[in-house]
Order: structure tokens, then C-alpha cells, then sequence
């Protein structure tokens, strides 16, 4: 059972569900009902929809996996209690992991591709499994770019559902590409949010472990810029973030949608200026542990909104 705990703690099983509920928010709450009603062959059919959801999960455990292999030294100062790397899981089966979890969702895509005709799906995912490496080895100690592709990474998940949608060689009727763009928009909106969001909380995360990183030669942005100027950066896109959320609210409000305003407001905007509240007070590594459990939580506010779309589209 000790071992069954540490797996799972290695393959970040809370972030994995996050994964799961994002794809399948997007794909039952938003892309079918647009698209069902109009009686369309949607491209990613169920089937083909459960298998790519479970090769993003198993390329995002891989991902994982490597990361703590090489974050061994760096998570014994940062985060010694959460280390299950070279205590209970030993190195040479957490690379056999990484392995074997990042090969069983390169073959998912590629049999999604082969099922569904969307090439892209496998040279995507493909790269991530190579995104992610790159990310561990050397990326993650780097000013920024390390950020700016788990951000990427993160949104991901969502576009890699609406792009699907983009028909680039076919002509449909007037009708079914209007409601494709529906989709595409919604998708890029959602990915926005989280890529905005994610880059935020990256950044915050490197405040909280610059004690580690500093000690082996990481060049995040709290060692390089400093903590005030590190704040600026966050402040600056959660006020990006915040003004693209006020901007939505206004837009659905003309449609009375009033339960989704009332709830964005209270349970994603609001906790984001508390964020912003709080970030110029922060100091210590508990103090950045808590803006980062804050984050996650609008991150999971952000993705349930999804449901309202069920029952307005």
C-alpha cells in the first residue's frame, strides 16, 4: 500500500483528475451540444474521445514522473515531505515509469489518429512526451521558457478537443461552421484562462522554491529578477486575466445569462483579486504554498463553469 501512495503521489493523481474533468467538461458540456443538434459527424467520436483523455493522462504522469527523477536534490530542500524519489520509488524504476507511461499514450494517439484521420493528434502528443523532458532536464531552471510551456502545455488540453473542429480541406454548410467557430472560440477562451492562469502560478511556485532552485544553479525568475519585480510579472497578467474575465461577464450579461455572472464573479473573480490582495504581502515560502493552493482552486472554479454552458447553449 506504501508504495501504491507513493505512485500515486509521483504521478500527481490530483492534477491528473484536473486533466480528466477539463476534457471531459469541454466535450460534454460544450462541443456536443453545439454540434449534436445539427446531426454532424464530429471527428472525435466518444470512443476516440475516452482514449485521447487517457493518453493525455498517462503522458502528464510521465511527465511528472521525470520531473521529480531529476528534481531529486532540489524537492529534498523545497518539498522534503512530499519526495518519494530515491526513498521509496528508486530512480532506475521511476525512468522505467516515465517510459512506460509516455509510450502507452504515444500508442493511444496514434491509434486515435489512425481512427479518426487527425494526423496531428500523435505528432502532438509526441512532442509533448519530448516537451516535457526537455522541461525536466533543463528547461525549468530557465528564465521563463520553462513557464511559458507548461502554460502552453496546459492549455493544451483544451485546444487539442477544438481544434479538431478545424476543417481546412472541406466545405460545410453555413450553419455547421458557425457552430465549429462557437466551439473554436470557447475552446481558445478556456485555453486562454488557463494558460494566463498557469503562467501566474508557475511563477508563484518559483517563489516558493527559490531557496532549492537558488542552491542548484536554477535561473528562475525570483533568483534573476528578484521577488519584488517577480510580483510585478504575476500582477501584471492577473490584472490581463482579470480584465478578460470582467470583459466575458459584460458580454453574457446581454444574453441575461445570470447564474454564470453571479458565479464567476463570486467564485473566480473574487478569489483572484484576493490572490492579488495577498501577493504583495507574501514572504515566505508558506505564505507562496498558500497563493498556489488558491490558484489551483479558481484554476478548478474555472473549468466547472463548463457545466453552465449545458444548459444555456
Amino acid at each position: 500500500m506504501k508504495l501504491i501512495g507513493a505512485f500515486l503521489k509521483l504521478v500527481r493523481l490530483p492534477n491528473l483528475f484536473f486533466i480528466v474533468l477539463t476534457q471531459f467538461l469541454f466535450y460534454y458540456c460544450i462541443l456536443l451540444p453545439i454540434l449534436e443538434p445539427l446531426n454532424v459527424a464530429i471527428p472525435i467520436d466518444r470512443l476516440s474521445f475516452i482514449l485521447l483523455s487517457l493518453a493525455s493522462v498517462f503522458i502528464a504522469a510521465a511527465g511528472y514522473v521525470i520531473n521529480d527523477y531529476f528534481d531529486v536534490n532540489v524537492d529534498q530542500i523545497n518539498k522534503p515531505q512530499k519526495n518519494v524519489v530515491d526513498i521509496i520509488v528508486s530512480r532506475r524504476w521511476a525512468m522505467f515509469w516515465h517510459f512506460l507511461l509516455s509510450g502507452i499514450g504515444v500508442l493511444l494517439s496514434l491509434y486515435v489518429s489512425w481512427r479518426t484521420g487527425l494526423w496531428y493528434i500523435v505528432v502532438a502528443n509526441l512532442a509533448c512526451v519530448f516537451l516535457l523532458f526537455g522541461y525536466s532536464v533543463s528547461l525549468k531552471r530557465k528564465l521563463l521558457s520553462g513557464n511559458i510551456l507548461i502554460s502552453f502545455l496546459t492549455a493544451w488540453v483544451v485546444l487539442i478537443l477544438c481544434l479538431s473542429e478545424i476543417r481546412l480541406f472541406s466545405v460545410v454548410a453555413p450553419e455547421i461552421a458557425l457552430a465549429e467557430q462557437k466551439v473554436i472560440r470557447l475552446g481558445f477562451l478556456y485555453a486562454a484562462f488557463a494558460f494566463i492562469l498557469s503562467l501566474t502560478r508557475e511563477a508563484i511556485k518559483d517563489m516558493e522554491d527559490r531557496e532549492g532552485d537558488k542552491k542548484y544553479g536554477s535561473r528562475t525568475m525570483p533568483i534573476v529578477w528578484g521577488l519584488p519585480s517577480t510580483k510585478i510579472y504575476v500582477a501584471v497578467w492577473m490584472i490581463v486575466l482579470l480584465a478578460l474575465l470582467v470583459i466575458v461577464q459584460i458580454y453574457v450579461l446581454q444574453f441575461r445569462w445570470w447564474w454564470p455572472v453571479f458565479y464567476s464573479i463570486a467564485l473566480i473573480i473574487l478569489p483572484l483579486l484576493y490572490i492579488f490582495y495577498k501577493l504583495f504581502r507574501a514572504t515566505e515560502p508558506a505564505d507562496f504554498h498558500d497563493l498556489s493552493r488558491w490558484s489551483k482552486l479558481v484554476m478548478l472554479t474555472g473549468i466547472l463553469s463548463m457545466i453552465f454552458f449545458s444548459f444555456y447553449l
